[in-house]
Formats: structure tokens, C-alpha cells, sequence
């Protein structure tokens, strides 16, 4: 799982001919997944981050370096369990993937081939399992499963999140079509965000405040 925004930029070349210099292409803006679980934690940390070009120090927050730890090991951890508990024939592990389609990218734990001809995502995360799958957990699940169909062509109909912190408890995902169309339409918001430029509206969870790297720059 990505902890750093990234954007790629695909720029024209002008061509002499004729005295004149053919147009250069309007900039083309990827996202990130990562971008995308910011969002949903608050719309302003796009502004801030992609627009404003602030950064967020995430180095210094606990959980964060806690995560970069766990994906530094997650190869060890539990494979032959996931293997066999999800009827998985096959897996490949950190793979990084683009939409051109869509505009986002994002690296995949591991994805996972099944039996029953499909694929799914597969994601690690240094947390307990509460009874519930968070927000943040299941998008960046539906994002990561337009990424396998794009890119492997064939079905992702769910996906998976391993919480380390609960002796490692796998929780399955069930996508509906209206899960990946909500997906597609976070990643729209963020993209208008950054080429607009505009400043959204803040998170209406105000605890979410109290310990936010913006919060001294935040209206």
C-alpha cells in the first residue's frame, strides 16, 4: 500500500515546420489509491498535498511507519494459510498498476487467481478487524480490483484485507456494481480538485481534526 501521492505528466514536444510550433497536449494527471483513501479521510488533503503542494510528513505518524513495516514482511506472513483458505491457484505479489482509462494507479498487496477463474485483491493492514469493513478499506479494495480487470482482464467480483493486529484475520469484500461506479466517481472528484484547483469541503467528522497535519492551515 502506498503511503506517498505521485503524478505523472505526459508532455507534447513542439515540432518546427512552417515557422509555427504545433499545440502542446493539455497535461494528463494521474492519482493515486493512496490519493483516494486521503480523500475519503478528508477532501482538503488533496487540495493541500497535490494543489498546494504541501506534504503531510507522514514519517512521523506511528501507524504509518508501523504499515511500512508491515509491507516490509508481509511476504512471510501467512501465505500458505491465504492460499488455502481462499481456494487461490495462484498469487503474484506487489504488483503496480496503471488505468489509463481512469486515470489512477496503485500498487496491490498481492492479487490473487481463484478457482473459480476469477481474481481479487488482496491487501495487509496493520489494524484490528472491528466486526465492520471501514470505508477507506473497501473502496481502496474496489480500486484495486478495476486495476486487476483492466489489467488481467478478467473478473474481480471480491476482494480481501488480512488485519495483521487480529492474529491475522482475513475479511472478504463481496463488490457490487455500485461499489466500483462509487470508486470511479471518488477518483473524478479528486481529479477535478487538482485540475480546478478549487478548495473543498473539509471532513464533517471533526474529531478527525485534533491530530491533522493541516489543522494550523485549515479554515
Amino acid at each position: 500500500m502506498e503511503t506517498e501521492t505521485e503524478t505523472e505528466a505526459a508532455r507534447g514536444q513542439a515540432q518546427e515546420g512552417a515557422g509555427e510550433s504545433a499545440p502542446v497536449p493539455a497535461q494528463e494527471i494521474f492519482i493515486t489509491v493512496s490519493d483516494a483513501l486521503e480523500y475519503l479521510f478528508c477532501p482538503r488533503f488533496i487540495f493541500f498535498e497535490r494543489c498546494l503542494m504541501i506534504p503531510e510528513h507522514q514519517e512521523k505518524r506511528y501507524k504509518v511507519l508501523k504499515g511500512r513495516e508491515l509491507h516490509e514482511v508481509r511476504e512471510k506472513v501467512n501465505r500458505d494459510y491465504v492460499r488455502k483458505k481462499l481456494n487461490c491457484t495462484k498469487k503474484e505479489i506487489s504488483v503496480y498498476l496503471t488505468s489509463h482509462k481512469y486515470h489512477f494507479k496503485g500498487e496491490v498487496d498481492e492479487v490473487l487467481f481463484l478457482e473459480d477463474g476469477t481474481a481479487a485483491p488482496l491487501d495487509y493492514k496493520y489494524a484490528e478487524f472491528k466486526n465492520t469493513i471501514y470505508k477507506t478499506h473497501k473502496f481502496q479494495a474496489a480500486l484495486y480490483g478495476i486495476l486487476i480487470m483492466e489489467h488481467f482482464g478478467v473478473d474481480v467480483k471480491r476482494g480481501f484485507v488480512c488485519y495483521t493486529r487480529s492474529n491475522n484475520y482475513v475479511a472478504e469484500i463481496d463488490f457490487r456494481q455500485k461499489d466500483y461506479e462509487k470508486a470511479k466517481e471518488i477518483v473524478r472528484e479528486i481529479l477535478m480538485i487538482i485540475q480546478r484547483g478549487y478548495f473543498p469541503d473539509g471532513t464533517k467528522q471533526k474529531a478527525r481534526c485534533v491530530d491533522c497535519t493541516y489543522r494550523n492551515i485549515c479554515l
